[in-house]
């Protein structure tokens, strides 16, 4: 299977993370040629798309979780001081 039809399957998060630091690597060389590089750029970003929506689901059903034990903190999205 090539990577270019990888993208049309439903990867896990830790698949479409890992293929997403690739596509980095690979627009970060010099000798990227444009067509290429504008190919990674456009899969980079729904690959970024699918683990924002993967996060996005794991949030929403811990936080489910967490209102069942009583114990819910909605997430803030802000680091810790």
């Amino acid at each position: 299977m090539t990577k270019a039809s990888q993208g049309k399957l439903t990867l896990t998060f830790e698949q479409a993370l890992k293929r997403l630091e690739e596509v980095l690597a690979s627009l970060e060389r010099s000798d990227c040629p444009l067509e290429e590089a504008l190919a990674l750029y456009q899969e980079g970003m729904g690959l970024l798309r699918q683990c924002r929506h993967k996060l996005a689901d794991a949030e929403g059903k811990v936080a489910v979780l967490l209102k069942e034990a009583g114990e819910f903190i909605p997430f803030t999205g802000e680091g810790e001081s």
